[in-house]
């Protein structure tokens, strides 16, 4: 019995932005949820490619909220593979750490009202990241892209993707600045999640 891929590449096409221009190339999952990469250069079959696996954040990428670096880090992403002139930025449609948009708002309420963002989200019944980098893992391999550096101070981000059969070869630490409205949101994903911040 044949099993269901876990993606169906869509479609692709050049993407001129402020911060450079790249090839966007669209992925759809088994939920019918949009993901894409951003493509700087030639990856296919590269080794040692410079990789971010960035997850959706309305709020910080629409609205620019201070709430958390997460605007901070694609920005420096994209600027970043722009001067290198090769690199991938896979874009995950995972909200809220996997939470969704709704839940992501419940949280922030809750920060409002002294929790931080890991003690929400077990409150709501989650565990504190419900992120799975299987899709991202994917989006590589059919890129042809056979070992990574990944941006990320996410610990867990890159023992996932290993887990699922993408060598990564180092990270560079990669986090967001703080300010007096994401102190605690960093210091949470710091001493309760072992970000390398």
């Amino acid at each position: 019995m044949s099993r269901t891929p876990v993606l169906e590449r869509t479609e692709e096409a050049k993407l001129p932005t402020k911060y450079g221009s790249f090839r966007i190339v669209g992925f759809t999952d088994r939920k019918g949820n949009t993901h894409v990469a951003l493509i700087k250069g030639d990856v296919f079959g590269g080794e040692d490619v410079l990789v971010r696996i960035h997850s959706s954040c309305l709020t910080g990428e629409s609205f620019g909220s201070q709430r958390c670096d997460c605007g901070e880090q694609l920005k420096r992403a994209m600027k970043l593979l722009e001067a290198e002139g090769r690199g991938v930025i896979v874009y995950l449609q995972q909200e809220g750490r996997g939470i969704g948009l709704s839940n992501k708002l419940r949280v922030y309420h809750m920060q409002d009202e002294g929790f931080d963002t890991v003690s929400a989200n077990v409150l709501l019944g989650f565990r504190p990241d419900e992120r799975s980098y299987e899709i991202a893992a994917s989006i590589l391999k059919d890129l042809g892209v056979r070992s990574v550096i990944l941006l990320t101070s996410n610990t867990e981000k890159i023992r996932d993707i290993e887990r699922r059969g993408i060598k990564v070869k180092g990270f560079r630490k990669f986090g967001g600045k703080r300010n007096p409205h994401n102190t605690e949101y960093m210091e949470a994903k710091k001493k309760r999640m072992g970000h390398l911040i």
